[in-house]
């Protein structure tokens, strides 16, 4: 038999699981001698695991070895999340136009591209290149640990055991040809995918159609190496720039706090996770918990297709990681040869741009070729974004340089956290590791600690080099964006090397924001500066992020609260919990009291919309009333508006959280942001003092399952980013936001207090039990009880064991 299932009543369980944990962990084999023997196998025979599931489908996965949980994390998720997988599979390896064809929008969750093709010819170039195989061959710890090549091995097997044993049931790819067996390569090209998310992963629709201009340059070059006619406009790239990369427009945010024991009730430290990620496609968490006897056990979530857990605790520390302002990328602004568009110049020497021509293949059309071309740099671009143009003249081009390329560490690092003991291992593992390449991390353990670092992959741009080596575009953008542009033409501006840095060309962990021991540290996607009201952090480059600016409403909130729970004191996993569905709009706050009272000015003959306001009690909880009226104003009033012109009081660096305040209602943006909100609500049929969750909700299986939480603009901590579909009843869709949220603490036991919620659920399968049941605890504001000891994993009333073999 290849699988056995146990259902045990409460007296059998403990007999069972324990002959199932024997039987397999003592036919499990060895790790492999040399793992990349078998990179590119489909499977690896003899692998097998024991998944207990409890309450929700949350599988306990026990493995003897790296490879035997890899197989066992392979095999649940693909039971889970096999047509996402699938899907992202088809995407690394270039062949969505193939399957969906090359007009068709990929989903977003491994690269920008804004069609199949793009995307294709992006991932095709990458795989033809050997690019992973590349850093593959790192050796350690610029390259990955033996454990992880064992655990992407494993999880290859499992996820290809599982397509062999078990039949697809998702509406979504079954009997599609495009669902296959997968390679350990495959793997690791899926989570390279996803380290240069923010780097070469944001630009490739301008990778893939960057083109050498035909014909003789307008004019000659100038000192700066670049004509006038080919550099973009400096104030208008730099506003697009800073637009490109403000996290308010950002589909991946997060929140987390950690609090110290001094304020805590019984003087052990307390974290709250509250990741903001999209509700769909291959982005999402998935939540299980990871054992390989006397050497690892940890629970949390993991990014899908990913063989850790990302975000999760043990039984003396957890963790949190939240999307960071430091900027992944820089270009270099290249200086051409004018006889050549394909050659560039270094310190006056030409050097000829390498040539990455691709075929993709297409559904019911010719293949398509096209050709990119690559620098010492990287590859050359034709913009960051539609809104960002770097044009490729006679005289100038841009090229994009991302450190992450190089970088498949990210893994190494979550299994660094894995085994840590304390905050002290936590900065320990990323100063060794280095993989993080675009996140936070905020940490607290069972001793009292807090940490908060900004530990990322970031090219080694210092203000210095800036100064000196900037392009008189790079002196618009960086300090407007951390978009670093640096003279390519000069040799003396290579980004150079720290000495405690694990590879060339980035930021050694000396260099970056860190906060250890404060009663809180807090991080809502603005920079490190306000990780603490009263103890900011300076001292770092501008391409981390800024020192002494505006905050959003969600930070400034959020700092408001923990810093009120600090100073109250006595704090447990309860309080963390309430603050996690407080669901208070800071915007109400500062502005509904002044909206109301200008409102009968501007609605005279109709008091309706002025009593609504008045009446909002300034959450967005799904029974609040006149939330969706305010909401809809809101959003409409900071859309017109720019941030100087919405205050009155303007913002100040020495009172950050307070400032800026005071409505400007004489702004022409509010009499028809008001206007427009109470129109639009009345032409869909809804009330303005509908309670928020009759009109902001989620189908699932044909049912509607309230929503609270609210927008950015508003500043909710429990951030919900939903899609406005008024001709269908309001908000009828998540977009983006809280997604897999953890308050964790301890109480001096073997066991952590744990207390999580994956709001979509662990299946995107709508023929899974598990495709909504969290969805619904969501809606209620109730959360799941971490089973992560073996007593309580064995007395879940749900409890299912499942052994797994190849």
């Amino acid at each position: 038999m290849h699988f056995r299932t146990f259902f045990p009543t409460r007296l059998r369980r403990l007999a069972l699981v324990g002959a199932a944990l024997a039987t397999v962990t003592a036919s499990l084999p060895a790790a492999a001698a040399d793992p990349a023997d078998r990179t590119h196998h489909p499977s690896d025979r003899g692998l097998s695991a024991v998944i207990r599931y409890t309450e929700y489908g949350i599988p306990h996965i026990v493995g003897k070895d790296y490879a035997s949980l890899g197989f066992g994390t392979g095999w649940a998720q693909a039971a889970d999340q096999v047509c996402v997988l699938a899907d992202g599979f088809v995407t690394v390896n270039g062949e969505r136009s193939r399957y969906f064809g090359a007009d068709a929008a990929p989903d977003g969750s491994l690269s920008s591209a804004t069609k199949n093709l793009s995307s294709d010819l992006f991932f095709r170039g990458v795989k033809e290149a050997g690019t992973v195989e590349a850093v593959l061959a790192l050796p350690a710890p610029a390259g990955p640990s033996r454990q992880l090549r064992e655990l992407m091995r494993g999880w290859a097997a499992g996820y290809n055991a599982w397509l062999r044993k078990n039949r697809v049931t998702d509406p979504a790819c079954a009997g599609a040809d495009w669902v296959r067996p997968v390679t350990a390569l495959d793997v690791a090209r899926r989570g390279w995918a996803v380290s240069v998310l923010g780097g070469q992963g944001r630009a490739v629709d301008g990778i893939v159609a960057a083109r050498p201009p035909a014909g003789p340059p307008a004019s000659g070059p100038t000192a700066s190496g670049a004509t006038e006619a080919g550099v973009p406009d400096p104030a208008r790239t730099a506003a697009a720039a800073r637009e490109l990369f403000a996290a308010e427009h950002a589909t991946m945010g997060s929140n987390a706090v950690a609090f110290q024991g001094s304020t805590t009730a019984n003087g052990r430290g307390l974290l709250l996770g509250n990741p903001h990620y999209p509700w769909h496609g291959g982005r999402r968490f998935w939540q299980s918990q990871q054992t390989i006897p006397g050497e690892l056990n940890v629970s949390g979530a993991s990014l899908l297709g990913t063989t850790v857990v990302n975000i999760g605790f043990n039984d003396k520390v957890a963790w949190s990681h939240t999307v960071a302002t430091g900027v992944p990328l820089n270009l270099h602004q290249l200086t051409l040869d004018p006889a050549d568009p394909t050659t560039y110049l270094v310190d006056g020497r030409p050097e000829r741009m390498t040539p990455r021509t691709v075929t993709v293949a297409v559904e019911d059309g010719a293949p398509v070729t096209r050709t990119q071309w690559w620098t010492r740099y990287g590859p050359v671009v034709s913009g960051l974004g539609a809104q960002l143009p770097l044009p490729w003249t006679a005289t100038t081009a841009f090229a994009l340089g991302d450190p992450n390329a190089l970088n498949l560490r990210g893994s190494d690092t979550a299994l660094g956290f894995a085994k840590a003991r304390s905050t002290a291992d936590i900065a320990d593992t990323l100063r060794r590791t280095q993989g993080l390449p675009w996140v936070n991390t905020i940490a607290a353990d069972a001793a009292g600690h807090t940490l908060f670092t900004q530990a990322q992959v970031l090219p080694r741009i210092t203000d210095e080099l800036d100064r000196r080596c900037s392009t008189p575009l790079g002196r618009a953008t960086y300090p407007a964006s951390g978009v670093a542009v640096l003279d390519g033409s000069r040799g003396d501006c290579a980004l150079g090397s720290d000495p405690d840095a694990v590879q060339p060309g980035v930021f050694g962990p000396a260099r970056m924001p860190v906060l250890r021991d404060a009663p809180y540290v807090a991080n809502s996607n603005d920079s490190a500066w306000l990780t603490h009201a009263d103890r900011p952090i300076t001292g770092y480059e501008r391409i981390f992020g800024t020192l002494g600016t505006p905050r959003s409403l969600r930070t400034r909130g959020g700092i408001e609260d923990v810093a009120a729970m600090a100073g109250r004191g006595g704090l447990t996993v309860a309080d963390l919990q309430r603050q996690q569905f407080a669901d208070r709009a800071p915007a109400g706050d500062l502005a509904a009291a002044d909206t109301a009272r200008a409102c009968a000015a501007v609605l005279a003959d109709d008091p309706e919309p002025c009593r609504v306001i008045a009446a909002w009690d300034r959450t967005m909880d799904a029974g609040s009333r006149g939330a969706l009226l305010f909401d809809r104003f809101w959003r409409k009033f900071t859309a017109a508006a720019k941030p100087a012109e919405q205050w009155k009081v303007p913002f100040s660096a020495a009172d950050p959280v307070r400032t800026p305040h005071t409505l400007d209602t004489d702004s022409p943006a509010f009499a028809a942001a008001l206007k427009g909100a109470v129109a639009e609500l009345r032409a869909a049929g809804i009330a303005l003092d509908a309670p928020l969750g009759a009109h902001q909700f989620v189908v699932r299986n044909g049912a509607r399952i309230p929503v609270s939480g609210g927008t950015e603009a508003l500043g909710v901590w429990n951030k919900t980013e939903p899609v406005w579909n008024p001709a269908s009843g309001g908000y009828t869709e998540v977009a983006h936001g809280t997604s897999h949220v953890q308050a964790v603490g301890w109480d001096g036991g073997r066991c952590p207090v744990a207390r999580t919620l994956l709001t979509y659920s662990q299946s995107s399968n709508p023929n899974s039990p598990h495709h909504s049941d969290q969805t619904r605890l969501y809606a209620g504001e109730r959360w799941v009880t971490s089973r992560f000891c073996e007593k309580d994993i064995l007395r879940s009333p749900e409890l299912r064991v499942v052994v797994v073999r190849d």
